[in-house]
């Protein structure tokens, strides 16, 4: 239908030209000669040779009929009027073959263009991923995306198995992806309409991807292949440095663990020992001495049901096994709580509570953040001066409830501000002069985040640490709710 409605067109300008320069304006045959040219020319450029040629002879016939003596016949009474039909005719079939040659080449650097966009828009979405089997089971997607095939495959020769698209297609078989790997050379099957090169590293070939429907060139399907293979190893190289990582830093709480274990646990384990043997020597202790005895096997003892509580707890959290009771609550029902838990650490001291008359609820599990002021409150206590102030205050700020734990000990340097909630990790100036196994904070950072909240630290050496959470108020969750 289209070919037909062009070549009715074709035939309508020659017939207009003709029509115009018979029936209207009366001009010498060079005149007419270049209309004609000048509307093949148009044709060429637009549609191309396959109706340009056609149309220079259909104005060859008419030049020679209508506007070469003797007019109104196909004959020729002159040699030179042959020579001018002739070169008219040469003329237009060279100057169509020149503009549609203009015209393909517009095409296919228009075509360059586009692929060169779609490879770098294909080449940034491979960035994105950093998981290999994540990777594979998004490069399929993001073929037929980019390229507008109807189904695309990635086929892995290491693991002998292909990712698709649409695994319900199968229009390109992993026997032909298989070959492809193989034999390392692109294949396009125009009877199937589909395209299946190897995924090339250099001169290793580490699989092959395929794509049916619109296939791109083959400049662009090398180019693909590439990209694909780089994008693997990159991952796989990614996941290797996450493992090694992973490793080093499982090593490193290891060790910390270790020396905190060994520590921690020995110095009570010795006390009980010590206190154990000297009551069973037979030796003669009075009352007191006794009680004394007793009473430090009971603290100890307590310290050790302490450390291994803690350690279970930030297994619970980094596990994510804890189930939060999350209810509207006022933050005083946690703050009480815990200094109940800690007013033997905090009998020497002046605490002082500032909490506005009328505070909104938050949304917390009142136990665990109840744990989270007491560990706090312990620090404070522990890391300052006896008989020094501890400060508890809360306030409203961006829909969050800001509560805050000040004291006036020693500070924190600068440079362990940031490892501060790590676990395991005490300050170099405390380690030895203040008993812990480092994972007070460690436990209480969890346990804000598990409330999807917030903690940090501001601290000034010589004045002491404030450190503060965020917690989501009730209302403004119930409002994201509605």
């Amino acid at each position: 239908m289209l070919t037909t409605l062009r070549s009715l067109i074709c035939a309508a300008l020659v017939a207009l030209i003709v029509l115009v320069y018979v029936k209207l304006l009366h001009v010498n045959p060079t005149t007419v000669a270049v209309s004609f040219l000048l509307g093949i020319l148009v044709i060429a450029a637009a549609w191309g040779l396959r109706y340009a040629i056609p149309m220079s002879i259909a104005a060859a016939l008419c030049f020679n009929f209508f506007f070469l003596p003797p007019v109104g016949t196909l004959t020729i009474a002159e040699p030179q009027n042959w020579v001018a039909l002739f070169a008219f005719f040469l003329t237009s079939v060279i100057a169509s073959n020149l503009s549609e040659r203009a015209r393909r080449q517009t095409l296919e650097a228009r075509q360059r263009r586009q692929d060169v966009e779609r490879l770098y828009t294909f080449s940034q979405q491979l960035l994105v991923a950093e998981n290999v089997v994540g990777l594979l089971k998004t490069v399929p997607h993001l073929v037929n995306e980019t390229f507008g095939g109807h189904e695309a495959a990635v086929y892995i020769s290491a693991k002998d198995q292909a990712y698709r698209s649409n695994p319900d297609r199968q229009e390109i078989s992993i026997d032909q992806l298989r070959d492809a790997a193989v034999r390392g050379e692109l294949l396009f099957d125009s009877a199937h309409m589909l395209a299946v090169g190897p995924l090339r590293m250099g001169i290793r070939t580490v699989g092959a991807f395929g794509i049916s429907g619109e296939t791109p060139p083959r400049e662009t399907m090398e180019a693909v292949g590439s990209l694909i293979a780089t994008a693997i190893e990159r991952a796989n190289a990614v996941e290797r440095l996450a493992h090694t990582e992973a490793g080093r830093e499982s090593e490193r709480l290891r060790s910390a663990l270790l020396d905190s274990v060994t520590h921690e646990f020995r110095t009570p384990l010795t006390s009980i020992k010590a206190s154990v043997t000297t009551l069973r020597s037979g030796t003669k202790l009075n009352e007191e001495q006794q009680e004394d005895l007793l009473a430090v096997i009971e603290e100890e003892s307590d310290r050790l049901n302490r450390l291994i509580g803690e350690a279970v707890e930030m297994a619970q959290l980094d596990a994510k096994e804890v189930g939060l009771d999350l209810r509207p609550h006022q933050i005083h029902e946690a703050i009480d709580a815990a200094l109940a838990e800690v007013k033997y650490l905090l009998a020497d001291r002046p605490i002082e509570i500032r909490l506005p008359d009328r505070l909104p609820p938050v949304l917390m599990d009142v136990g665990w953040i109840k744990k989270v002021l007491q560990h706090l409150l312990e620090n404070a206590a522990k890391y300052s001066p006896a008989g020094s102030p501890i400060f508890i205050s809360s306030e409203v700020k961006n829909n969050r409830m800001i509560t805050s734990v000040a004291d006036r000990g020693a500070g924190i340097d600068d440079l362990e501000r940031s490892m501060i909630f790590d676990k395991f990790y005490r300050g170099q100036s405390q380690r030895y002069r203040v008993q812990g196994t480092g994972m007070g904070l460690a436990i209480v950072k969890a346990i804000v985040e598990a409330h999807s909240g917030r903690i940090e630290v501001t601290s000034q050496l010589g004045h002491g640490s404030v450190f503060s959470f965020g917690l989501p108020l009730a209302t403004s969750v119930d409002r994201k709710n509605s």
